[in-house]
């Protein structure tokens, strides 16, 4: 959700989102989404019948390992591979045809390994709290669950395994110790 808004609010790219249910789709394209595909679906044939070429830049959040051949097939030749999440396994060769260079983001390694860059860090989210404060970028807030206790806990549990869920779900009340 963050992603879409980032890009389609602070870069000159076409984004496509994906989505596989009404609700997640009207979503990213509230957000800001040009076009959306059916993660669901093989991605190569929907982005390819978009029209738009190929992109230069894929960005994966989740379930990457299930579907990395299309990535592969999808994105043009020099493209930008990224990703975040934790796939048990990671195979880029087939990416070494179109000579793809693939990122792995973390949010935390600045401040694990304390890297040369570390104020960046605080620059970044001073600049993205900018954003919010003015309004190009939307809160993510999609369900808030009210104050943790085992009840809410687990009606929140239940919600996300429901795959209803879209945006961030949210218990408060955690006391730091």
């Amino acid at each position: 959700s963050i992603a879409v808004q980032l890009a389609s609010k602070l870069t000159d790219v076409t984004v496509i989102a994906t989505a596989s249910r009404p609700e997640t789709r009207d979503w990213v394209l509230n957000l800001g989404a040009d076009h959306v595909v059916d993660h669901s679906k093989p991605l190569a044939k929907q982005v390819a019948d978009l029209g738009v070429g190929a992109p230069a830049y894929v960005f994966s959040t989740t379930n990457t390992d299930d579907h990395l051949a299309e990535i592969a097939e999808l994105i043009a030749p020099q493209g930008r591979f990224s990703l975040i999440d934790d796939p048990a396994g990671l195979d880029i060769s087939p990416f070494k045809p179109k000579s793809v260079s693939t990122h792995w983001e973390f949010m935390f390694t600045r401040s694990m390994f304390g890297t040369a860059d570390i104020a960046a860090q605080g620059k970044l989210l001073n600049e993205i709290s900018k954003h919010v404060d003015i309004g190009t970028l939307k809160t993510t807030l999609g369900e808030n669950f009210g104050v943790i206790n085992a009840a809410n806990l687990r009606r929140a549990h239940q919600f996300i395994e429901s795959g209803k869920a879209k945006g961030k779900v949210v218990l408060e009340g955690f006391d730091a110790p």
